[in-house]
């Protein structure tokens, strides 16, 4: 089984500055372990296990569709060769500017016309990094810039013996929670950051990301965060406090829309006085 130490298919949060400490927590469980990945991303730590515990049943969640990108690797690989001929006197990380910037649009609405495009790879080889378009409209308005690779994508035995599934990460938890020896990897988008890239965006309400937390009530798990999102703090706090009753119960809540260039979100006043 070959080993991969990034996703071979560039992903919004892959957990490559982890590869060694996953590794070992692998190692460390009991025979017979099972690894759930419910919110799969890349695949990259569903790999890093297998390839720890080959003989550990793990059950990657493929919530983002990534196996679809990469059974499509090959017309990926295609469309980035044939815009190198159109880039090759642009400087590498320089904007592309007309009439080149044309002409890659014109090549990228041709593929577009004719099937799949991966638009996550595309825009990490022409957008400023981690700014990411979803279809060809997004595309089309962005500014360019040549970071094109010039050797092919490989993805060879990537998710080799891992078994894919594509579920709501609650009902694949549902499956597993009562299995002995099963260990929950847990990796949510993070709170406060971008999720653009990930499937169903829209979703992840603050809501959302504490509904996560009962996964790791009374079972075996690895959870990531960051410090960008407060959940930690936020847990002490509450846990500190002991807070058993809603303060904003039989409030009255008014929401002012902000919307302009680079704006979308609500003003909230939320009032409970006489």
């Amino acid at each position: 089984m070959k080993t991969y130490t990034n996703a071979p298919l560039p992903f919004q949060g892959q957990k490559r500055r982890f590869a060694k400490q996953i590794a070992e927590m692998a190692k460390q469980q009991k025979k017979g372990s099972i690894f759930v990945d419910l919110f799969g991303g890349s695949g990259l730590v569903s790999h890093i296990v297998k390839y720890a515990r080959p003989e550990c049943r793990v059950v990657y969640n493929d919530y983002d569709n990534y196996q679809e990108r990469l059974k499509n690797v090959h017309r990926t690989n295609a469309m980035l060769h044939s815009l190198r001929p159109i880039l090759e006197n642009i400087p590498h990380k320089m904007r592309i500017d007309e009439p080149t910037r044309s002409k890659v649009i014109a090549e990228v609405e041709r593929w577009n016309k004719s099937g799949y495009v991966d638009w996550i790879t595309l825009s990490s080889n022409l957008h400023f990094t981690m700014n990411y378009s979803r279809n060809f409209e997004e595309f089309r308005k962005e500014t360019l810039y040549n970071k094109l690779r010039q050797t092919d994508y490989i993805v060879d035995g990537y998710l080799e013996n891992v078994e894919v599934v594509s579920l709501d990460y609650r009902e694949l938890f549902e499956r597993f929670k009562l299995v002995p020896d099963v260990v929950f990897i847990v990796d949510p988008p993070y709170l406060s950051t971008d999720c653009s890239t990930y499937n169903n965006a829209d979703y992840w309400r603050l809501s959302d990301y504490l509904d996560v937390l009962k996964c790791l009530q009374e079972t075996n798990f690895v959870y990531f965060t960051s410090s960008r999102s407060s959940v930690l703090e936020l847990i002490e706090w509450i846990s500190h406090n002991k807070f058993n009753e809603n303060p904003f119960n039989n409030a009255r809540i008014f929401r002012m829309h902000v919307g302009g260039i680079a704006l979308n979100y609500d003003d909230i006043m939320i009032v409970k006085a006489a």
